[in-house]
């Protein structure tokens, strides 16, 4: 068996970050009040993230790219008929493909129509200035509605998707998220890890982070 760096810090630190995050929106959105100011805060810093995720699949390690996210129909199907055989894959298997892509989908939309919510009473979003009232209600009844609970279902099932692995399949993933390495039976191309990359990864986050900037000061009045 051979170690391998499949999960580069940059690639680690987004996941651990955006879990921890996403966490604390349920939360302070569920206290509201004064919590909300933090509720805010925690989503800029969400749409920062996942802005950095998308720049970092086109220049990040080998296997953090787009291009690594197997899940055409074919090879769903091929998976799924094939479950109960031990399948090995170093990156994400077609299902974890499909539903990192739909996660991340899915928070996006969430974060950017909680820039346009409005909760009638002392909160809303700083871009509803932008739009018509009626957009700015749907906006707000699918941030808090099936928006958050389609988030919800998803996350379940992903962490339902962890532990199946884990006691069906004697495979730790969140180990793997933690440490960066994976065993496999055959050679296989590493992910890049190095100081550089992570300088990379830094110039990244800073420009995901400042467009959030730029973009929730944008609408701010003179």
């Amino acid at each position: 068996m051979i170690q391998i760096r499949v999960w580069d810090l940059p690639t680690r630190l987004f996941h651990w970050s955006l879990a921890t995050l996403v966490l604390a929106l349920v939360v302070t959105g569920n206290i509201g009040g004064n919590a909300m100011v933090w509720h805010f805060r925690c989503g800029y810093a969400v749409l920062s993230l996942l802005l950095f995720r998308l720049m970092w699949g086109f220049v990040g390690g080998h296997w953090s790219k787009w291009q690594q996210l197997s899940c055409s129909p074919l090879q769903l199907r091929q998976y799924v008929s094939n479950l109960k055989s031990h399948q090995d894959y170093l990156g994400h298997n077609p299902l974890g493909s499909l539903s990192v892509i739909a996660i991340l989908a899915l928070l996006t939309l969430q974060v950017a129509t909680g820039l346009f919510s409005d909760d009638e009473i002392a909160n809303a979003g700083p871009l509803t200035v932008w739009v018509s009232e009626n957009i700015v209600s749907k906006f707000t009844q699918w941030h808090k509605g099936l928006g958050k609970g389609i988030v919800l279902l998803l996350i379940a099932t992903h962490l339902l998707a962890i532990a199946w692995h884990y006691f069906k399949k004697n495979e730790n993933l969140s180990r793997a998220m933690v440490w960066g390495n994976k065993m496999s039976a055959e050679a296989a191309d590493p992910s890049s890890d190095k100081p550089r990359d992570w300088l990379k990864a830094l110039v990244c986050f800073a420009l995901a982070a400042g467009l959030v900037y730029f973009l929730i000061n944008a609408a701010a009045p003179l």
